[in-house]
């Protein structure tokens, strides 16, 4: 089998990104997970650049990795001194890696209006540098930066840069298209015509100002290229980078190239969710392959497709890459929808052959997101519509009122109050809390005021609330929802409410949360 080695530059072009940044922990802890998904070079920084990146390379000599090697980035050595008197080089080597990564100007653009510099000083600078540094006994990655727009612009230059670094000693040459301009079939031809030229090992780096980053490294792979490069989630700046969650899958489960095992490949998709926790971005649900949308089937006819064979709308099995296949259900909804969903929470609908009860909660989930409901982002109050429509619901405490209030105190702080009367069985509880607004406050009443019959409520939270207006043109009159997701140590569940008071959609969400949770619990 056809083999590739992955190189992750999430710590370096990654954090290029817009809006991305990383702590020293957060890198550190983001390098044990790469080294765990199987990657073979981890980019940690250029050390020469700032504080945090020194001080990472110190951080990262203390740990064991099990497979990675640690590359340190830098650019060739400056036109008015030799690489031995560098400073970046210097910086560079200082770092401890077994590998540096160096990269050098293949346009003739750059060299002359971004260096300042002539054709001929450039090949020198590429040549000094990548021999001073396999002096020092470095693996060396020369990484020829803005190679496909040098080579449309004067091929011959650029490919002589690249034969100055094979010279050089480079262990590997990679061709990058640094602006992302690159179409597939150019990669395809060029990438050809260098592997004809270039005897030392080949490797890629696309950016995806076209959208073809990940499609570009595919080509270049099947045209010899051995390395590839790439990021967590595609992060990097401007439109980012070849996204190695999409690449890993590609090569290893359409191309039949090995990079990383099948156990590894399971651990993808929480890795992308990972990263994108530590930077602070929400998660694409759209995402191919490990994405939550990504297996999620909606169409009635879909659905009752895949209950008879997954692969007739799946190009794989989820499990493969670590995710799973969701059925949604919504308006557009069929009985097949409504039979998954029901087999996933263990209600058997299939002994009724007429299939009356399907077709009872298929028909009121159709009202209900009629009236603005929406269930497709709520498993948690679709599963109690569905107890309720059957019967099978459980009532584990009524409402006898409760009370809100929003005070804005002298020193201009704003304080949330509210106060609830709840029975359960023949106990009355009342209760009072604060919080950082109403539906806050609201939560913590509820469950202060229900936490000593069910003391499993301590566990779980408010993660998420969102709030969509219906119908704007009605002004404040106007149908709300509201989504609330909650979690406790095991789960993440979501639950909706429909009014229009923003405080009763609130209300119906949270008692289905609460709700879900018991139930969930007794199970």
């Amino acid at each position: 089998m056809p083999q590739a080695k992955l190189y992750d530059t999430t710590l370096r072009d990654g954090m290029q990104g817009e809006g991305i940044s990383f702590s020293l922990k957060d890198k550190v802890a983001i390098v044990k997970k790469l080294d765990g998904l199987g990657i073979h070079y981890i980019e940690g920084g250029w050390p020469g650049s700032n504080p945090k990146d020194i001080n990472f390379f110190k951080e990262i000599r203390k740990i064991r990795l099990k497979q990675a090697k640690m590359c340190a980035f830098g650019a060739t050595r400056r036109a008015d001194k030799t690489a031995g008197r560098d400073v970046n080089l210097k910086a560079m080597l200082k770092a401890e890696t077994p590998t540096a990564t160096i990269f050098g100007k293949g346009w003739t653009l750059h060299v002359e209006k971004v260096l300042k510099t002539n054709l001929k000083r450039n090949l020198e600078m590429i040549e000094d540098s990548i021999s001073y540094v396999k002096s020092k006994g470095r693996e060396v990655i020369y990484d020829a930066e803005h190679f496909f727009d040098g080579y449309r612009d004067n091929a011959q230059y650029a490919l002589e840069t690249l034969k100055v670094a094979e010279e050089a000693g480079a262990d590997w040459i990679v061709l990058c298209d640094t602006n992302g301009g690159a179409m597939p079939y150019e990669v395809e031809n060029i990438c050809r015509e260098v592997r004809r030229r270039i005897k030392t090992p080949l490797g890629i780096h696309t950016h995806n100002d076209s959208g073809m980053a990940v499609a570009n490294s595919i080509m270049a792979v099947k045209e010899g290229c051995t390395q590839v490069q790439g990021t967590i989630n595609g992060y990097g700046e401007r439109c980012g980078n070849a996204d190695l969650c999409l690449v890993i899958p590609n090569l290893k489960l359409k191309l039949g190239i090995s990079c990383i095992s099948d156990k590894q490949l399971q651990s993808i998709g929480e890795i992308s969710r990972y990263v994108s926790e530590l930077a602070n971005i929400v998660p694409d649900d759209h995402q191919p392959f490990v994405g939550a949308s990504a297996f999620a089937h909606k169409g009635g006819m879909h659905v009752d497709a895949v209950r008879k064979t997954p692969l007739s709308f799946e190009h794989i099995k989820p499990e493969l890459v670590g995710n799973r296949r969701r059925v949604l259900v919504s308006e557009l909804s069929g009985k097949s929808n409504v039979l998954y969903k029901a087999d996933q929470v263990g209600l058997d609908l299939r002994k009724d052959k007429s299939q009356t009860s399907a077709k009872k909660i298929l028909k009121l989930l159709k009202d209900l997101e009629h009236r603005g409901y929406q269930f497709e982002a709520a498993d948690g109050s679709f599963e109690l519509l569905m107890k309720k429509a059957l019967g099978k619901h459980k009532k584990l405490f009524d409402l006898e009122g409760f009370r809100v209030s929003v005070e804005k105190r002298e020193d201009n702080r704003l304080i949330s109050e509210a106060t609830i009367k709840v029975r359960v069985g023949k106990k009355r509880e009342h209760a009072a809390a604060e919080g950082d607004g109403p539906v806050n406050a609201l939560d913590n009443a509820l469950r202060k005021a229900l936490e000593k019959f069910y003391p499993s409520l301590s566990e779980m939270h408010l993660s998420d609330f969102k709030v969509r207006i219906l119908d704007p043109e009605a002004g404040t009159a106007a149908q709300t929802r509201v989504l609330i997701e909650s979690r406790d140590h095991r789960d993440t569940w979501s639950t909706v409410g429909v009014s229009e008071n923003i405080i009763e959609a609130s209300w119906q969400a949270l008692v289905d949360s609460i709700e879900y949770k018991l139930l969930k619990d007794e199970k």
